[in-house]
């Protein structure tokens, strides 16, 4: 006689060791973009010769097309084919990145590379997230959310200053990119043995709501809904802000004379608290108005780089890193979660999947804007320019998103 099949139920406590191994995956995920975070200019500028601001902020810009793109796509097919299979497809995808990176002598793998690390990380970070959310319910997304996004950009910042210190001390590759490989391999194993589909969570908690159509999600939530498209908006602002870090700041700290560690040190410490401050910031989403965080993640975040752009000494750099870093754990678990409480279980996967489009492609518009920038007009200009954008996205925050967010079934 067949055991019966077990049952289903939400919660983060009924499902902490699925959910569990999910926040480690999703370590691995963003361990894979720490290893580029520090050395990828100095990398551009050492083995190619790139001198243009623009040339070596190309391979950000392609790496958030990519990205943007694979988030949309994993949100209109994780119903369809499941999110466990969407995450196996992302670390395949994964596997020849840093083998890539670490012996290819034209520019042009190296784009191509950031191509599929961009698929790869979309389709990755986004099944984890969607699985999560999956997983706890309603009561406890915040605090899923910042657990998810801590595991990822804690990742990011221990991985950022790794890669810093084996290009000081061993040169700037092969090592730190072979390092990617394993981490890789490791992370499409943990997926393929231990992950489960969540599925049957979305059809548990699909129960409780009504029927609704799936069609119009993309529209909905980049205009025609105010909680929806004030989150989306933020969300390009902020990721086209840390675009922006990511390129220019390794570029500003080495004009000002710092040695690759120090610059690995200052790169790393940005996301590092960004990442252990959602574990409080995530929680917070559950307590406090959403729109009041989101506000002033946003303006703490713009302020932080007007400072960036004025301040040369190290200590005052740490500062606004670490100010950078606690704007920006204030919004990323809050997004998440205001877009899943503002949409059917049904419609959730793909609006944040459009959400995740905008975006990441905040990463090539950043890179664009202030490459271009930077050429033109300088360094500090670029930076005080992305800072005044990020403030205007705090206010229309402020001005157009609804004060209590609530489920609007507007589609047909």
């Amino acid at each position: 006689m067949k055991n019966p099949a077990p049952q289903v139920v939400l919660g983060l406590r009924q499902n902490w060791k699925q959910f569990s191994i999910l926040v480690v995956i999703n370590a691995f995920v963003g361990a894979m973009i720490g290893l580029e975070r520090a050395i990828f200019p100095q990398f551009a500028t050492e083995i190619f010769g790139l001198e243009s601001k623009i040339a070596i902020l190309s391979f950000i810009t392609a790496f958030g097309i990519s990205k943007s793109a694979a988030n949309y796509f994993s949100g209109k097919l994780a119903n369809q084919f499941g999110r466990k299979n969407l995450l196996i497809l992302g670390w395949i995808l994964a596997l020849p990145v840093p083998l890539f990176l670490a012996f290819t002598g034209s520019w042009n793998w190296v784009i191509a590379s950031n191509v599929l690390l961009g698929i790869s990380q979309g389709l990755t970070w986004s099944s984890t997230v969607v699985m999560k959310i999956d997983l706890v319910g309603e009561k406890d997304r915040g605090f899923a959310m910042g657990m998810n996004e801590f595991a990822g950009y804690f990742a990011v910042g221990i991985f950022a200053f790794i890669s810093g210190f084996l290009a000081q001390k061993y040169g700037i590759r092969p090592y730190p990119f072979l390092l990617g490989e394993l981490i890789a391999i490791m992370g499409l194993l943990l997926t393929i043995f231990l992950v489960k589909d969540t599925r049957k969570h979305v059809e548990m908690e699909s129960k409780g709501h009504a029927q609704v159509s799936t069609k119009g999600i993309f529209w909905e939530t980049t205009f025609r809904n105010k909680t929806l498209s004030s989150i989306t908006q933020a969300g390009l602002v902020n990721n086209l802000n840390d675009g922006m870090i990511w390129g220019l700041l390794p570029i500003l700290l080495m004009s000002l004379r710092f040695e690759l560690e120090e610059v690995g040190l200052i790169a790393a410490i940005y996301p590092t608290v960004w990442g252990i401050s959602q574990l409080f910031t995530g929680k917070m989403a559950d307590i406090f108005p959403k729109k009041i965080l989101l506000f002033w993640g946003m303006l703490v975040q713009g302020i932080a780089i007007l400072f960036l752009a004025l301040v040369e000494s190290y200590p005052m750099l740490l500062l606004v890193s670490v100010s950078l870093g606690i704007g920006t754990a204030v919004v990323y678990p809050t997004f998440l979660a205001a877009i899943a409480e503002a949409t059917h279980p049904y419609q959730r996967a793909e609006s944040i999947g459009t959400f995740r489009l905008w975006r990441d492609l905040g990463y090539a518009i950043g890179a664009i804007l202030s490459g271009i920038t930077a050429d033109l007009f300088g360094i500090p200009i670029a930076i005080g320019a992305i800072g005044l954008i990020t403030i205007g996205s705090s206010l229309v925050i402020q001005f157009r998103m609804p004060k209590k967010i609530k489920f609007e079934n507007r589609l047909n």
